[in-house]
């Protein structure tokens, strides 16, 4: 059962791909933090300063409010005026609330509305308040409670003379509305601060980051050039503008003395493969006379109209075919020395139709015992390019086919069409090629350990095949498995035959 993709999220939620990215995300990140700490630690501090000095408010005033309540009167909201100087609140503050209390049961309540006002202050308290008041510790101590009729107040319960509670509060509405108001202050300045700091640090990150961007730059220059061709001329080195003790100067420096190891090995390279393309061309070129004179000599020998052992003329003939053998495999190092030094083949239209039909007559008459067959357009595929070359690069996919194969194979050459390309096929249904010479077959003189079939070659065959697509400008390629095994040839098509299908 497949198993559910998690959602992935916001893109706004992601990690920063790159390294400024998270640099800068990081540094507005411990801004924030730092800012938040600082503001959750001035809030507090605010609060509770303001709340102790409410404690202290009411600390000064004592009960002398609560208990100026208590002697107006026994029951909550009576309207009388006596003017008893306990009832005298101008020493206290608007908002001041007075309660009484006799076993749990409010008594008297009022609220300063003015502290120049005597008129009737008194409040009418629910069963709600009254539990909250009720519960409170009389212990002279500021207490804070959230009151469902009058709202948020700072208390404290003292004991009376009668045996009662007189509890004297100050709301806290002041206090609040100052904390908020800081909050607000605070979230304001840390916001402004926080954008400005991440636009700030983008910059100075990027600006910092720019010497690690010229190292990236000379790199992907570097990634971009053919290095497998030969090519060591290498670009630039990255400037070294920061100072050498510190982690973008060590990387620049390490850098460019990595490059600078690169292109001597790729120079030391290029120079080993170009005394080994001139000792195999010059070797090729001075084996050439002396084993066509042996060959010259023992092809003589046997003209002889004496009698000669049979031992002798054994000897030479198996001279003969020696030398010859040797000869093909000169004329094949030479051939594969001038693909590598990249002489350029003769460019001329090539009917690739009628040189398939004349190889594979070739090949069928070299090897009757296997089947051989064809399949090709209807129209004739024209390519560019060298003919001679063309047609050894197929004459050597078909030997290798005919000597790496079992008598009965069928072998088929296919030829096919396309637009911009031709494609040239030789499959067979032997019993493939081993998989450990798979990845290697093109290189030269590779021989499996064991072979598809009997007899063998120079091991230089499908080297010929693959520089002469090459120097086309085109490429081979293998698919192999016992029972199927195809080599196709990919040819650029000719400019005069491009639109031909």
């Amino acid at each position: 059962m497949k198993r559910p993709e998690r959602p992935r999220p916001p893109r706004w939620l992601r990690a920063p791909r790159t390294l400024r990215g998270r640099l800068t995300a990081g540094l507005v990140v411990l801004l924030a933090i730092s800012c938040a700490a600082v503001g959750i630690a001035a809030v507090l501090e605010l609060g509770g300063f303001l709340t102790s000095r409410l404690d202290q408010q009411l600390q000064d005033a004592g009960s002398t409010y609560p208990a100026s309540l208590e002697h107006r009167g026994t029951r909550v909201g009576r309207d009388d005026h006596d003017g008893d100087e306990h009832g005298d609140t101008r020493r206290q503050s608007t908002g001041t609330l007075g309660v009484c209390l006799v076993d749990g049961k409010v008594t008297q309540a009022g609220v300063v509305r003015s502290a120049d006002d005597p008129s009737d202050q008194s409040v009418r308290l629910d069963g709600a308040d009254q539990k909250v008041l009720a519960d409170l510790p009389v212990d002279g101590a500021g207490h804070s409670v959230d009151l469902p009729t009058l709202g948020e107040y700072r208390v404290m319960a003292a004991a009376g003379r009668d045996g009662d509670v007189l509890v004297t509060g100050l709301p806290l509405e002041p206090v609040d509305a100052t904390v908020h108001q800081l909050e607000l202050v605070c979230g304001v300045v840390f916001g402004i601060a926080l954008l400005a700091t991440g636009v700030a640090g983008a910059l100075w990150v990027r600006w910092s980051l720019r010497p690690l961007n010229r190292v990236a730059a000379t790199a992907t220059r570097v990634s971009e050039l053919p290095l497998a061709s030969g090519e060591v001329a290498l670009p630039a080195r990255a400037p070294e503008t920061t100072p050498p003790d510190s982690e973008i100067g060590r990387v620049t420096r390490a850098f460019n003395r990595m490059l600078g190891h690169v292109e001597n090995a790729l120079t030391q390279r290029q120079r080993s493969e170009e005394r080994l393309r001139s000792f195999s061309a010059d070797a090729s070129h001075e084996l050439r006379t002396p084993v066509a004179a042996v060959r010259g000599h023992a092809e003589l020998a046997l003209l002889h109209p004496g009698p000669v052992p049979p031992e002798v003329t054994r000897a030479l003939e198996r001279i003969t075919a020696e030398s010859g053998r040797m000869g093909a495999m000169v004329d094949d190092l030479l051939l594969l020395a001038r693909l590598d030094a990249g002489r350029p083949l003769e460019r001329a239209p090539v009917d690739l139709t009628r040189l398939v039909l004349d190889a594979v007559d070739d090949a069928r008459a070299a090897g009757p015992g296997h089947r051989w067959s064809l399949r090709l357009p209807k129209d004739p595929v024209t390519v560019a390019g060298d003919a001679h070359r063309l047609h050894q690069l197929l004459a050597n996919l078909l030997a290798n086919a005919r000597l790496h194969t079992p008598p009965g194979t069928q072998v088929t050459t296919a030829l096919t069409s396309h637009p911009d390309a031709v494609l040239l096929t030789v499959a067979d249904d032997g019993p493939g090629v081993p998989a450990e010479v798979g990845d290697t077959v093109f290189e030269r003189f590779v021989h499996g350990e064991h072979r598809r079939g009997e007899g063998g070659g120079t091991g230089l065959g499908l080297s010929i095949v693959a520089g002469v697509a090459t120097a086309h400008g085109g490429s081979v390629a293998l698919a192999s498995e016992p029972g199927a095994t195809a080599f196709t040839v990919r040819l650029p098509r000719a400019d005069t035959d491009a639109g031909d299908q």
